[in-house]
């Protein structure tokens, strides 16, 4: 006989409500096709030097990367600042996990497989929702059979996928039961939209706020005391 089959949740060894803040940046405008404007590239100047540094920056694109590292550098000179393609990822690692006050730009596939525990990562900056490309010929298959078969191909696909990158990429940030942060998400409709909810859902309880001088407050006490602060 099979024996019936039967797990058990530990649950996290984090206590994310305490240990780390999501901050939606809903008096930002929504992303559009044009890449980073004036008023997410200050948001994100102004959330760096709060945390002098200590950034881990997941783009959805490689020019906005660049773009982000190209501001964040010409405005904070006194930081370092790194970006994917500068050289292989795990020289950019080094880097980033030896000196603090160091700052490190790239896309998507930084967010896999990159532990940077305690200091070194206190802010996680994600520019936009990470939903599929709408010209990703597999992606819109999937969302047209799902349609067709009576349900909602947007949720079923697009928001789904989106919903496991956030999870992804926020978990970038607490890797330890001593490590605190902030995940700043630029992208307002993770508050405002009706899907905001179900992409929330997927990540984990950390304490929220909309309020911009709330977090770059609690990311100057952090930058102040290390990763044992706030």
């Amino acid at each position: 006989d099979v024996l019936p089959w039967r797990g058990m949740d530990a649950g996290s060894p984090f206590d994310y409500g305490r240990q780390a803040i999501l901050y939606v940046a809903r008096h930002l405008p929504t992303p559009g096709r044009d890449g980073l404007g004036k008023a997410q590239l200050d948001e994100i100047v102004e959330l760096v030097d709060a945390a002098e540094g200590r950034t881990l920056g997941l783009f959805s694109s490689r020019r906005a990367a660049e773009t982000a590292a190209a501001e964040v550098r010409t405005r904070l000179p006194h930081l370092t600042t790194l970006a994917q393609g500068d050289a292989q990822l795990p020289e950019l690692a080094r880097q980033f996990v030896e000196d603090p006050h160091t700052c490190l730009f790239g896309t998507l596939s930084l967010w896999q497989g990159l532990d940077v525990p305690g200091e070194t990562c206190q802010l996680v900056i994600i520019d936009r929702i990470p939903f599929p490309r709408p010209d990703d010929p597999l992606m819109s298959a999937r969302q047209r059979a799902a349609d067709q078969a009576g349900g909602n191909g947007f949720m079923q696909v697009a928001a789904t996928h989106a919903a496991l990158l956030l999870a992804q990429g926020t978990g970038r940030l607490i890797r330890s039961s001593t490590d605190r942060g902030v995940v700043a998400v630029l992208d307002p409709r993770l508050v405002t939209a009706r899907y905001g909810g179900f992409l929330k859902a997927s990540l984990p309880p950390m304490w929220a706020t909309t309020d911009p001088d709330v977090v770059r407050n609690a990311l100057k006490r952090l930058a102040q005391t290390g990763a044992g602060g706030a």
